[in-house]
């Protein structure tokens, strides 16, 4: 039943019977949107800035392999390091179902060393147990603007396109703005809630560049057929047509999201919490937060803008102007007909008074 009705409903938003009115109401979604982006700017900068993995600010980092069952407290791992380095703040995470890996600052030899005695001391494991590696900051600076220049090709080149495929740049510029905000929401939450920036995180961010524009193109493409000259009529106005094609292609849009969120969401569960693997987790999240985000600014706003961008052109106000006399004038007959009804039942009723 349940299913049956939500297919009836989508039927009814495709034929118009039903309507959201997600233009019209536009206005309420740019001041939610500004407001997630003011707090996605502003919260962290008062945390402190975003979180950096140690492959972008460099630094010293330990793994200790312990053997299956063996206690993994990062308790023990913080206070080893410490004893050494009082000063010192270590990020400790577990790698994989048996390891556990530690992080700090750039160290010397000699602070490494002490470091891993420590941690192989405190978890009861042999020095051999203990790895150590060093990560130079020029390696994530590198990676830093190589995804920079990435970002900046890969908006141009979508824009480029989208404008071609769609022959007008009000399209691609719509898409583009939406893209963008879902990339600074997305950030936002990475910041505010102390999430690790790793290489892993920044691909999930490329990759989510993908995903929103993909959704949005799939509505644009359906605005492009209702607001094509052929099918304008003067039954409704250019945003009523734009409005028609985003709840024309809602529930294929929800659809898609939900698909698109349960196979990531299952790889971010088994990442973060059965495997212990890091690098799941750090894509995954990515992915789950900018679909969720992508899904809302393709409804939201992407096609809102498109039509705020459209409404001031000659020919828009024309048609609107000539869909709004047509109504006036139904309405008018209608007032008449009603009218003309009215006096007929009142005639109606002097006459049997008559009789």
């Amino acid at each position: 039943m349940a299913r049956r009705s939500f297919a009836e409903f989508g039927n009814a938003l495709y034929t118009g019977e039903k309507s959201i009115d997600f233009v019209g109401r536009r206005k309420t979604w740019y001041l939610i949107s500004i407001i997630l982006i003011i707090v996605s700017i502003v919260g962290p900068l008062l945390r402190g800035g975003f979180t950096f993995g140690i492959e972008f600010t460099g630094g010293s980092q330990f793994q200790v392999h312990l053997t299956e069952g063996q206690d993994r407290d990062p308790a023990v791992a913080e206070n080893a390091v410490q004893e050494v380095l009082p000063s010192s703040a270590p990020r400790v995470s577990s790698l994989g179902p048996t390891d556990i890996r530690v992080q700090t600052e750039a160290l010397s030899d000699e602070e490494n060393r002490a470091v891993a005695e420590a941690l192989a001391e405190e978890y009861g494991v042999s020095a051999d147990e203990v790895t150590t590696s060093y990560i130079g900051p020029a390696w994530g600076q590198d990676i830093t603007r190589q995804a920079i220049i990435a970002l900046i090709v890969f908006i141009i080149f979508a824009a480029v396109v989208m404008a071609i495929y769609f022959r007008t740049w009000k399209m691609s510029l719509a898409a583009i703005i939406a893209l963008l905000h879902d990339l600074v929401i997305t950030a936002g939450i990475y910041g505010i809630s102390g999430f690790e920036i790793t290489p892993a995180a920044m691909i999930g961010f490329l990759t989510i560049l993908g995903y929103s524009l993909y959704d949005t193109v799939v509505v644009f493409d359906k605005i492009r057929e209702n607001t094509a000259p052929g099918e304008l009529n003067d039954r409704r106005t250019f945003a009523e047509s734009v409005n028609l094609g985003v709840n024309q292609t809602l529930v294929r849009s929800i659809n898609t999201s939900i698909v698109a969120l349960l196979p990531v969401g299952s790889i971010l569960f088994i990442g973060a919490f059965v495997l212990g693997a890091g690098t799941l987790r750090d894509i995954s999240l990515a992915l789950f937060i900018g679909i969720f985000v992508g899904a809302y600014s393709t409804i939201f706003i992407a096609s809102p803008a498109y039509a705020h961008l459209r409404e001031r052109e000659v020919s828009v106000k024309k048609h609107d102007a000539k869909v709004l006399r047509t109504r006036a004038a139904a309405g008018e007959v209608a007032d008449a007909a009603e009218a003309g009804d009215a006096a007929a039942d009142a005639a109606s009723g002097r006459g049997r008074a008559v009789r």
